[in-house]
C-alpha cells in the first residue's frame, strides 16, 4: 500500500512540475525546428536483459511517436528524427539491421496516418532495402497535401554524403544549362548549397537534442546545424520523459543565439 501511495505521490508531483515548465514557456520564443538524435536504444535493451537490440529499437520508436506529440502540442512546426545513418548500413549486425529497418518502415507507415503531419524522407535511398524505400515513399505521398507539423525521417542519412550529393546536384544542373566552370564559381553560395540539401526549402534546426549522454553529432545535419543550439539528455532514448523535453526547450529559450559570434 505504501509503495502504491509513493508512486501516486510521485506521479502528482511529476505532473505539477510538468505543468510548471509549460507555464514558464508561455510567451517565450520557441524553436521552430527541432532535430532529435535518439541514442541508447541498444544499451536500454541490454540493461533490461533483453536478448536482442530489437526490443530497444521498438521502445525507441514508440518514444519517438510520443516525442512528436510533445512537439506538436507545443506548436513546433518541423521535427527531424535521426533514425538510421548511412554508416549504420555497413557497421550493424545484419540481423539487428533487418529488424531495425522493419521497425522504421512500420513507424513511417503509422506516422503517415497520424494527426495532420506531413512525413518526408531525408536521406539517400542508396543501400536501403526496397521495402523500406517503398514505405518511406508511400508515407511521403500519403501526406503530401497535409498542412500540420512537418516530420523529417532521416534514414540512410549522412551529413557529409548530403553535402556531396548537394554539390553533385548543383554541378549537374549547371552542366545541363551549358554554363562554364567560371560561372559556377561565381554562383556557388551557401544559400545555393542549402537549396540542394535533402532538407532544401526548410529552415535549419534551431535546437538539436541528443539522448543517452553522448555529446557528438555523429554526421547528423552538419551543414544545417552550423548555428543550432544543442542540448544533451542523460536518459537513454526509450527513457526520455516529457519533462526532459520541456527542460530542453526552456533551456533554449534562455539562451542568446549569437550565430557565429
Amino acid at each position: 500500500m505504501q509503495t502504491s501511495d509513493h508512486h501516486l505521490g510521485r506521479g502528482i508531483l511529476y505532473r505539477l512540475y510538468q505543468n510548471r515548465l509549460r507555464r514558464e514557456l508561455e510567451g517565450a520564443e520557441l524553436p521552430h525546428h527541432v532535430a532529435m538524435i535518439i541514442d541508447g536504444n541498444r544499451r536500454w535493451a541490454k540493461q533490461l536483459g533483453y536478448e536482442t537490440a530489437a526490443h530497444g529499437h521498438r521502445a525507441g520508436a514508440a518514444k519517438m511517436r510520443e516525442f512528436l506529440e510533445w512537439c506538436d502540442d507545443l506548436g513546433i512546426t518541423i521535427v527531424t528524427l535521426y533514425l538510421l545513418s548511412s554508416d549504420n548500413l555497413g557497421n550493424r549486425d545484419p540481423d539487428e539491421l533487418s529488424e531495425l529497418i522493419e521497425i522504421i518502415a512500420d513507424l513511417a507507415e503509422e506516422l503517415s496516418h497520424y494527426r495532420d503531419w506531413r512525413v518526408q524522407h531525408v536521406g539517400s535511398d542508396a543501400g536501403l532495402p526496397e521495402p523500406l524505400v517503398a514505405a518511406l515513399d508511400a508515407a511521403e505521398h500519403r501526406t503530401a497535401d497535409k498542412r500540420g507539423m512537418h516530420v523529417n525521417l532521416a534514414v540512410g542519412y549522412g551529413g557529409r554524403k548530403e553535402i556531396t550529393d548537394a554539390m553533385r546536384s548543383i554541378v549537374a544542373a549547371h552542366h545541363a544549362e551549358g554554363r562554364s566552370l567560371e560561372d559556377l564559381a561565381e554562383r556557388l553560395t551557401p544559400d545555393l548549397i542549402g537549396e540542394h540539401l535533402y532538407t532544401g526549402g526548410q529552415p535549419d534546426p534551431d535546437l538539436v537534442i541528443r539522448t543517452s549522454g553522448e555529446q557528438r553529432l555523429s554526421d547528423f545535419m552538419l551543414w544545417q546545424s552550423a548555428h543550432s543550439e544543442f542540448y544533451f539528455v542523460e536518459a537513454l532514448g526509450p527513457d526520455l520523459r516529457q519533462v526532459d523535453f520541456l527542460r530542453a526547450v526552456r533551456d533554449y529559450t534562455k539562451r542568446h543565439r549569437r550565430y557565429g559570434g
